[in-house]
């Protein structure tokens, strides 16, 4: 594998890591509810979560569910109904930035990490991810697909945990910080549920490839 493929993959695993989705908003809900360490078990369900979606990519399971055109549509539908789910919750009247404290009960470790789990298998990011992202990435002439796609599949997971466990862990300064600015917590939630809704309708738009 080239390095300028490994470098550019890296860049697009950590933009869309970056763009407001259900893992982002549910490990700093966690976080600041709860405690970075909280978070961080909840980090370990989301790469678990990860590493399913890896597994099932680069052992063809997706292949097949593609070629089957109601399972992909149905999953489309899904998750741009999911996305849209999200984006009313952070715009609609009343709603709370995900910075913003919350009163969370206090789960056990156990549960942090099934629904962190459970939120990246449910994840369209995700999905998008490994169906659409990976495979562009994986050139059969250099060698075996299956290693190609383990080494992309560790990359991402990688720069997802990275990026991630430093948003954890600083989630109770980002929340500080916001606190004594409301307007700027409204912003971020619009922007988040603006990004959220395109998304949302694209997805839904989008015809079977």
């Amino acid at each position: 594998m080239q390095l300028r493929d490994l470098l550019a993959f890296t860049l697009i695993c950590a933009a869309m890591v970056c763009t407001p989705g259900p893992n982002m908003m549910y490990l700093v809900s966690r976080s600041v509810a709860q405690g970075p360490r909280a978070g961080l078990v909840s980090l370990a369900g989301v790469g678990a979560g990860f590493a399913l979606w890896m597994l099932a990519a680069v052992l063809g399971l997706t292949a097949l569910m593609l070629a089957i055109p109601f399972a992909h549509d149905a999953l489309r539908l899904a998750g741009a109904a999911y996305l849209l789910f999200l984006a009313w919750g952070m715009i609609r009247p009343g709603a709370r930035s995900p910075f913003a404290p919350s009163a969370l009960p206090h789960d056990t470790p156990a549960r942090l990490f099934t629904m962190g789990l459970a939120t990246n298998m449910l994840n369209p990011k995700a999905a998008v991810l490994y169906l659409s992202l990976l495979p562009q990435f994986i050139h059969p002439e250099r060698g075996s697909t299956l290693l190609q796609g383990f080494a992309l599949g560790t990359l991402q997971i990688a720069v997802s945990m990275t990026v991630n466990g430093m948003l954890i862990l600083f989630a109770g300064t980002m929340v500080k910080a916001l606190s004594t600015r409301p307007r700027l917590q409204t912003a971020q939630r619009w922007a988040s549920g603006t990004i959220l809704g395109a998304l949302a309708i694209r997805m839904a738009a989008e015809g079977r490839r």
